[in-house]
C-alpha cells in the first residue's frame, strides 16, 4: 500500500511538468519551428533567448524532480514497542503520551467526517498491539478452556410436551408480574416468571418493568428485549400475550409474593385454586423467590428463556455488535465488569481504597441511608474484605490480571457505571494496561445518544460486548457476572475468570513474596475457575443459568446415560 502511494506521488511529479512542456511546445517551440529563415536580427535574438530560457527551465525542473524524488523516499521505520504501545493513531497524534486512552480516541473522533466514520475508526485506531512483523503475539492468557465435550441439550420429556398442548390452549388464567432492579436483575425475574406461568398453566402477560428507583429508568420490556422473538421462542412452552383480554379487564387480580426459594408444589398449593376461580394473579418482586432446584424440564425451560428467548431489541443488538467488532477487529480482548460505583460500596459495607475523602463519602451515605446496606452488618469492613464480600478495586484487579499472565498489550473493555472517584479510581489499570476502553470511547459521535439516559439499555450494550469477548472477568459477583458466566458456558465455553477473593487477598498483603512466586500462587488458586464446565449438582441451590451443566448441557457420555 505504501509502495503504491509512493508511486502515485512520483507520477504526480512527472505529470505536472509534462503539461507545461506541452504548453511550451504549442507556443514558443512551435513558433521557432515554423518561423521563416529570412527573419530579422531581432527575431533571431528572440529565438536564441527562448532557447536559453527553455534550457535553464529544463535543468531547473530536473533538479527539482531529483530533490522531490529523494524526499519522497520513506525513512526507515523503527519497530513499534509492544510493551508501551497505547494506540496506533494517524501521524499527527503519534507524539501523544497521554495515559487515558479515551482522551486520545475522543480527539481522534473529532477529526473525521460523518460519512466515513466507521472506515476511519477501523483503519486508524489500532486496538491490537502488534510487533513490527504485523503478526499478533500469542499468549497463554487467551487460551480457550476445555469444554469436555458439553454442548447445549434442551430436549424436553414426552410428559412435558404432552402437557404443553393443554397449557397453550388455556384462556382463563393469566399471570401478571412486576419485575424490579437493574437490567440483569430484571432478566432473572423474567426467567422465573415464565417458569411460574408454566407451573400454574397460565398465560403470561408481558412482564411490567418497575421504574428503577436509583437510575430513574422508565424503559419497558419492548425497549430492552425483542418481544416478538420472546413470544416466538416460547411458543411451545408458555402462551405470552401483550395485555389482558377484554374478558378479564374488570377482574381484580389476586396479589401474591412467594417466599424465598418457593418450590413448584408450594406455588400450586398457594395460588392455583384461587387463580382458577379469579382468573388473574399478580406477583411482585420475584428476585430469588423461585427455588433453584427444580425438576429437569423446568430447569431446561429456565435455560431456554435465559439463553434463547431473551434477546435484546434490535437497536441495542446492532450497536452492541458494532462495538464488539471494533474491539475484536485487531485481535482478542478481555471484558472486565468493574463494580466501582458509589452505591456498590455503600451496599456492600466496603471502602473503595482511594483516599480518606472517598471513604468518608461512603460512610456518610451509609449513615444517612442505612437501608441501603445489604451486607452483614455485624462484620467490620476488614472482616468483609477478607471474607471475599467486597468488590476488587482497580489496583487489586491489576495485580490479579498480571498474576494470571495478562499481557501488557492486552485490550480491555470495561463494563459498568461511573466509578466513585472518576478516572482516579481507574488509574492503576490504565497505567498497566493502556489499551483500556469503554463504550463511550468506542462509540462514534451520536451512536449512544438514544440510550444515554436509559441505564438498562446502556447495561444491555455492556452485556453484549462482554458476552462476545475472548475472556470475561467480574470484579465482584452479581447478576451480570452470573448471567454472562452461564451464557459463555452455554455458547461455547468461552473463558471466564472467577476471582478467588477469599484465598488470594492474604497474598496481596504479603510483602515477602517475589513477583514470580506471587504469580505462581495466583495461577494455582485460579486453576479451577478459568472457564471449565462446573456441574450444578455439585452444590444444591446453584442457579442453572449460571451452571447449565448437566440439566441444559450434555456430552456424549451423559446423553447416553439419560
Amino acid at each position: 500500500m505504501a509502495k503504491s502511494k509512493n508511486n502515485a506521488k512520483k507520477l504526480s511529479y512527472i505529470s505536472v511538468p509534462s503539461q507545461i512542456i506541452n504548453s511550451i511546445s504549442s507556443s514558443s517551440l512551435q513558433s521557432l519551428i515554423d518561423s521563416p529563415k529570412k527573419s530579422s536580427r531581432t527575431s533571431i535574438f528572440t529565438t536564441k533567448s527562448s532557447i536559453w530560457f527553455l534550457t535553464l527551465f529544463l535543468f531547473g525542473f530536473l533538479g527539482m524532480f531529483t530533490i522531490g524524488f529523494k524526499t519522497d523516499t520513506p525513512f526507515p521505520q523503527k519497530p513499534c514497542s509492544t510493551t508501551h504501545q497505547k494506540l496506533s493513531i494517524s501521524n499527527h497524534h503519534s507524539k501523544s503520551k497521554l495515559g487515558i486512552a479515551s482522551v486520545l480516541l475522543k480527539k481522534e473522533r473529532k477529526s473525521f467526517r460523518n460519512d466515513h466514520k466507521d472506515e476511519f475508526f477501523v483503519s486508524h485506531v489500532e486496538l491490537g498491539a502488534k510487533g513490527s512483523s504485523g503478526i499478533e503475539k500469542k499468549s497463554e492468557f487467551w487460551k480457550k478452556p476445555n469444554g469436555l465435550g458439553y454442548k447445549p441439550c434442551l430436549s424436553f420429556s414426552s410428559d412435558y410436551r404432552r402437557q404443553s398442548e393443554r397449557v397453550l390452549k388455556e384462556r382463563r388464567k393469566y399471570l401478571m408480574v412486576v419485575v424490579s432492579g437493574g437490567m440483569n436483575q430484571q432478566r432473572n425475574q423474567i426467567v422465573d416468571a415464565v417458569v411460574i406461568a408454566r407451573i400454574l398453566g397460565a398465560s403470561l402477560i408481558v412482564p411490567i418493568l418497575q421504574v428503577n428507583v436509583i437510575w430513574g429508568d422508565e424503559s419497558e420490556f419492548g425497549d430492552i428485549f425483542d418481544l416478538e422473538h420472546f413470544k416466538k421462542v416460547l411458543a411451545n412452552d408458555v402462551r405470552v400475550v401483550s395485555a389482558l383480554p377484554s374478558t378479564h379487564l374488570m377482574t381484580r387480580p389476586m396479589e401474591g409474593r412467594p417466599p424465598l426459594h418457593a418450590t413448584p408444589s408450594w406455588i400450586r398449593s398457594r395460588y392455583l385454586r384461587r387463580l382458577n376461580r379469579e382468573g388473574v394473579l399478580l406477583l411482585r418482586g420475584l428476585d430469588s423467590r423461585l427455588s433453584k432446584d427444580l425438576p429437569s424440564d423446568l430447569q431446561k425451560l429456565r435455560c431456554k428463556v435465559a439463553f434463547n428467548a431473551l434477546r435484546f431489541a434490535e437497536p441495542i443488538e446492532k450497536l452492541g455488535n458494532k462495538i464488539a467488532e471494533r474491539m475484536k477487529s485487531k485481535g482478542p480482548y478481555l471484558a472486565l465488569h468493574l463494580r466501582l460505583e458509589k452505591d456498590v460500596w455503600v451496599r456492600t459495607g466496603c471502602l473503595p481504597g482511594l483516599s480518606p475523602k472517598y471513604n468518608e463519602i461512603v460512610n456518610n451515605e451509609r449513615i444517612q441511608r442505612p437501608e441501603l446496606l445489604t451486607a452483614r452488618s455485624n462484620m467490620s469492613y476488614l472482616q468483609r474484605k477478607m471474607a471475599g464480600f467486597c468488590p476488587l478495586n482497580a489496583r487489586e484487579v491489576t495485580r490479579l490480571l498480571k498474576g494470571l499472565g495478562a499481557p501488557k498489550d492486552a485490550k480491555i473493555y470495561w463494563a459498568g457505571g461511573k466509578p466513585l472517584g472518576g478516572k482516579e479510581a481507574l488509574l492503576p489499570l490504565i497505567q498497566e494496561f493502556p489499551n483500556f476502553y469503554n463504550k463511550e470511547d468506542l462509540a462514534l459521535t451520536g451512536e449512544l445518544q438514544p440510550f444515554v439516559k436509559k441505564a438498562s439499555l446502556m447495561a444491555a450494550i455492556d452485556y453484549i460486548v462482554s458476552e462476545k469477548s475472548d475472556v470475561f472477568m467480574p470484579s465482584h459477583g452479581g447478576n451480570m457476572g452470573h448471567a454472562i458466566q452461564g451464557y459463555r458456558a452455554f455458547t461455547g465455553h468461552k473463558k471466564f475468570i472467577t476471582p478467588n477473593k477469599r484465598h488470594m487477598l492474604p497474598y496481596f498483603l504479603s510483602s515477602s513474596l517475589s513477583e514470580e512466586e506471587f504469580n505462581r500462587i495466583i495461577k494455582e488458586l485460579h486453576r479451577n475457575s478459568l472457564g471449565q464446565p462446573v456441574q450444578r449438582t455439585n452444590k444444591r441451590g446453584r442457579d442453572v443459568t449460571k451452571y447449565p451443566v448437566p440439566e441444559c448441557m450434555c456430552n456424549n457420555h451423559s446423553h447416553s446415560q439419560s
